[in-house]
Parts: C-alpha cells; structure tokens; sequence
C-alpha cells in the first residue's frame, strides 16, 4: 500500500475502539478517531492515529470531517447498557437512531461508501435455537437491540438507493483485553460479567450477584458466548478489506461458537488470580436466556476470519494482567 488509506472510527476511543484502531494501525491503515469521550478515555488514543472530539449529533462538525478523504467508516458510537436503555428510551433513540443516521448522510454527502457497523446479538432476542445463525428471527426484546436493529434496516435501504455498503458485525459478550498490555482504559461502570468479576477480586465490589441458578444448564447458571475483544478487532479490519474489494453489504455473527456459564467463569477467574470470589446467588432478570452462543461459520467464510482465543482462561489472564499492573 504506498497510500495508506483512511479509515475514520468513531467512537475510537472506547473498550472495543481503542482494539479497532490498533488492528487497523497493525495493518497499514491511516486511522482518525473521532469521539466525544463521554465514555472512551484519552488514555485508550494512540500518538499514531489523529484525533478529532466531536459528537455524532453535531451534524455540521460531522460532515466537516467526513469530507477528509476516507476509505471507510467504523461506527463504534452507541449507547449500550440494556437496562438504561427501557429506563431512558429517549436517550438511546437520539443517540443510538439518530446518530447513526446521522453518520450515514454525512457519508452519502461526502461520497464515503463503506461503513463497518457494531451491531448486537441483542437483535435476536430470545433464542429460538441455538447456535445463533444470521437466519435465526429478529426479535429484540430490548430498546438497545431495537436501536440497533432499526440502523441494520436503514442500512440496508441505502445499499439498495445509493453507492453505499455496509457490514454490520453482531456481538456477542465482548472480553479481556490486548494482551500486550498497550490498552489500558477500563470501561466505566460497567455491566458486563467479567469486568465485575473483576472488580470483587480487587476489593472495589463486596461480592458478585449470580442471577438464577435454575437454568436448564449444566450448573444451573445463564451459558454465554464470550468473544475475545482482540478477535472482535481483528474482524472489524477483515471487513473493512472485504468492502474494499467490493463485497456485498451483509449482516454477520461474532462469536465462538462455545459457551461458558457464569460458575465456570468464576472458577476461570479464580484459577487466574490464585484468589477465591465471594459470591451469592440473586433472583434471575427478566430476558435473560438460558443459553446464548453464537455461530460465526458466516463470517469466517466471508471474511476468512476465525477468532484466535477460545480458552477461557487465556482470555480471563488478558484481563487480570490489566488489573494486575
């Protein structure tokens, strides 16, 4: 590549940000970030990509910067906490519809044709088989995965009216962190299983809430499909080389095929850190499924992707080290 091609991400300066724009660094692209670090940190931006704070809702700076010359766009900007998302649909409606709306006109007026979108698992709902296949029914039973949902539709309504292509990459539980430690924001407040974990294991919580041991699974706790962030990364540059190459705008699946349940999480992470978890059982949350794993046969034929971590343990140490240092 004598050009390095641009590559702008917004939203760059998040927990799967940051690891998107150091695989797209790693891989010859010129990256910017655009973010309005309401929830990314600086400490996550690397001196090699530029900088631009700015917020998706401000249209006139939006387009300003969408007129840089880019190859693509990564959009990693949406509000995501499913709870807040039925306490406070307002919010998420402008920002998660709204926003990206907004993202994909600037790129319309700007003649900025690819775009590399994070999407959910949360647009599937309850799983009516599993593994989870990109033919499984949409049918979200959040306003989160609403969101999302509505924008892989509008998306779609563009590819078909305008020169623009779109792969949305639906996640399923994001983890760890780049193992080489150059990565060093953790996420604020956060929802996820892990990271709580985490936080009980260095005294900043008292204990971990299991929610539900009754589930018909093998420990009676929820099965999750937990994907490596750096393996999430590594899929963002595929598809961005993908679009690149004139391929079709399409909907795929990131995960592992492989499902760890909330206690074999505890005894992986207790494993790691040589310490024991205190931890009780609560009542289950409504919505939760039983099991939740994915198949992402798609995208490593599409993409020629595979994720490179499916230990446990390999992915629990990633974090750990972080806590640890």
């Amino acid at each position: 590549m004598d050009t390095k091609q641009k590559i702008l991400v917004i939203g760059g300066a998040g927990y799967i940000g940051s690891h998107v724009v150091k695989a797209l660094l790693e891989n010859g692209f010129a990256v910017t970030v655009y973010d309005n670090l309401s929830t990314g940190q600086e400490i996550n931006l690397f001196t090699e990509a530029e900088f631009i704070k700015g917020d998706i809702l401000d249209v006139p700076h939006l387009e300003k910067v969408m007129s840089g010359g880019y190859a693509a766009v990564v959009h990693l900007a949406a509000k995501k906490a499913v709870g807040e998302s039925m306490e406070n649909p307002q919010l998420y409606a402008t920002n998660n519809l709204n926003g990206a709306v907004n993202i994909i006109n600037a790129m319309v007026n700007n003649g900025v044709k690819n775009l590399v979108f994070s999407s959910t698992a949360a647009v599937f709902g309850m799983p009516q088989y599993v593994p989870v296949d990109e033919k499984h029914p949409l049918n979200p039973i959040n306003f989160y995965g609403f969101t999302k949902l509505q924008i892989e539709r509008v998306m779609d309504w563009f590819s078909n009216l305008k020169d623009f292509h779109y792969i949305a990459l639906r996640y399923f539980n994001a983890v760890g962190y780049a193992a080489d430690g150059s990565i060093r924001g953790k996420e604020k407040n956060p929802q996820n299983l892990l990271p709580i974990v985490m936080e009980v294991l260095t005294g900043k919580r008292d204990k971990l809430h299991i929610f539900g041991n009754n589930y018909d699974t093998p420990d009676g706790t929820c099965i999750r499909d937990y994907i490596h962030v750096e393996d999430l990364a590594s899929a963002h540059v595929a598809a961005i080389k993908k679009l690149l190459q004139g391929g079709n705008s399409q909907c795929l699946n990131l995960g592992t095929n492989k499902g760890t349940s909330v206690l074999e999480m505890v005894a992986s992470a207790e494993r790691v850190s040589g310490k024991k978890i205190n931890y009780d059982f609560a009542p289950r949350r409504p919505g939760d499924p039983a099991i939740l794993v994915a198949t992402s046969e798609s995208a490593q034929q599409q993409l020629g992707w595979t994720p490179r971590y499916t230990d446990i343990d390999e992915i629990v140490k990633t974090t750990w080290n972080l806590e640890t240092k």
